[in-house]
């Protein structure tokens, strides 16, 4: 996605500004934990690249971390909701960029010890390439971080559901929502499970608010998804070794997919 792009695109930005004034000490606890699970070498000191920075929460997580942080994301709303979100908390000094991940090129904009994009690059209309752009920020012996939604028999239909979703009006979109949580409250109820405690403990989810997060999936288009074996092949490939894997565990998808989390680290030699 480019960005003369953004209008045919959900409104990400609008939605991470919403959350963005909510973030609590708590978001920020389980977002800093989310990224030492991912990260378990830690990042002190280290370049990090993040790639669709959205809310600011993991940027902000990265800086608590230590890491000389860069920021980028294709939507104006992002970028502001990130310097909010960093200034706020006294990293004033990394000012976020609007910038495609497709206009990065490593000769001009560098290369990093970390590159790191958390559910951003399966909704640039061009997964595949994205992905490429992003490995190629990476610096020999660096790592790249990456949260990407898992293939489903019902892909399809949420793609199409999201195509709809994003241009739909306000209130077809509360309606939209309003059914997709009564379903998943009787998946709750099937599942012997409390949606009350599912919703309370939501920020253990990398700092994450459920009912931004809901919306974000509902209306997260352009959409696509990769199996596991499909990254870790494209990845390898072009001489990275995965050293983490946390996969989403989602199978069907009849409520939706969820991201595996991969880090990889790059080999050069290795290419």
């Amino acid at each position: 996605m480019n960005l003369e792009d953004l209008e045919t695109h959900f409104r990400f930005g609008d939605n991470w500004q919403s959350y963005a004034r909510t973030i609590a000490e708590g978001h920020i606890r389980h977002a800093v934990a989310g990224l030492r699970e991912l990260l378990p070498d830690g990042c002190a000191g280290e370049t990090f690249l993040d790639i669709g920075s959205g809310s600011g929460v993991h940027s902000l997580a990265a800086s608590i971390l230590g890491a000389k942080v860069t920021a980028i994301d294709i939507d104006p709303a992002s970028v502001k909701a990130t310097h909010s979100v960093l200034a706020s908390h006294g990293f004033s000094g990394v000012v976020p960029k609007q910038v495609s991940v497709f206009d990065l090129n490593p000769v001009t904009f560098g290369q990093f010890d970390i590159v790191y994009s958390w559910g951003v690059l399966h909704h640039t209309g061009d997964m595949w390439r994205a992905v490429a752009k992003a490995a190629d920020l990476v610096r020999p012996g660096g790592r790249i971080v990456l949260g990407l939604y898992d293939k489903t028999p019902f892909c399809g239909f949420w793609r199409l559901e999201k195509a709809w979703y994003s241009k739909a009006p306000k209130i077809s979109q509360r309606r939209a929502r309003a059914v997709y949580m009564a379903l998943f409250r009787l998946k709750c109820v099937l599942a012997g499970r409390s949606f009350s405690k599912w919703i309370a403990g939501y920020d253990s989810h990398r700092g994450m608010d459920y009912y931004h997060d809901l919306h974000d999936w509902m209306g997260g288009y352009p959409y696509q998804s990769a199996r596991p074996s499909e990254v870790q092949g494209f990845l390898r490939a072009r001489g990275f070794r995965q050293t983490v894997f946390i996969p989403s565990g989602v199978r069907i998808g009849i409520l939706g997919s969820g991201c595996s989390q991969y880090t990889f680290l790059f080999d050069a030699q290795a290419v």
